[in-house]
């Protein structure tokens, strides 16, 4: 079995739906609620997790580095801010 194949239906719908449709905002969270029929807060919750599985670096390695820096950069400015 491989590491991808270790993820859930779900898990692999969040990640080809973060892979199409990346930075798009308002569009993006009303795709999350009519194609994965999650909250906008529940997908960030479920997304979060998932990029730190070895599951989903070995399905997509790219997406879920880039997803990585972006969150770890995000909470190195919140840090900055908040010093």
């Amino acid at each position: 079995m491989s590491a991808a194949a270790a993820l859930s239906d779900r898990e692999s719908a969040i990640l080809a739906f973060e892979a199409t449709w990346g930075g798009h905002s308002g569009a993006k969270e009303e795709g999350i609620r009519m194609q994965l029929g999650l909250s906008p807060a529940r997908y960030y919750q479920l997304l979060g997790r998932l990029i730190d599985t070895e599951a989903a670096i070995a399905a997509d390695p790219l997406l879920v580095k880039r997803l990585r820096r972006i969150r770890d950069e995000r909470i190195a400015e919140r840090l900055r801010v908040t010093s």
